[in-house]
């Protein structure tokens, strides 16, 4: 109970892959879609007008388990001030009210 009574979480990691720009593969593309163009070949690709609606409603509130819920962290809360109430508490007492001092 000690141990992890002054337990303050360490930082989140924020992993991201950088993104890599190939000016020859964009130019490639380019000339390939000209290319088709020119020859009259048709993407499957077909834009149905429709805008892009990303589905990613409460996506953000479970990251494999390593979040807790507000709830829980005011449990938590409150659970921890009253034991530095408690400690207070019995500190104060020892101190004005026993004869440990002599």
């Amino acid at each position: 109970m000690i141990g992890r009574f002054f337990h303050t979480p360490g930082t989140k990691k924020f992993g991201i892959t950088p993104r890599f720009w190939d000016p020859d593969k964009e130019a490639r593309d380019e000339r390939e879609r000209r290319i088709k163009e020119e020859m009259g070949i048709v993407d499957e690709k077909v834009d149905d007008g429709r805008p892009y609606r990303p589905n990613v409603k409460g996506q953000f509130r479970s990251q494999g388990g390593l979040s807790r819920t507000s709830e829980d962290a005011r449990r938590s809360q409150s659970r921890r001030l009253i034991w530095i109430f408690l400690i207070l508490a019995l500190v104060l007492y020892l101190f004005f009210y026993s004869d440990f001092l002599g």
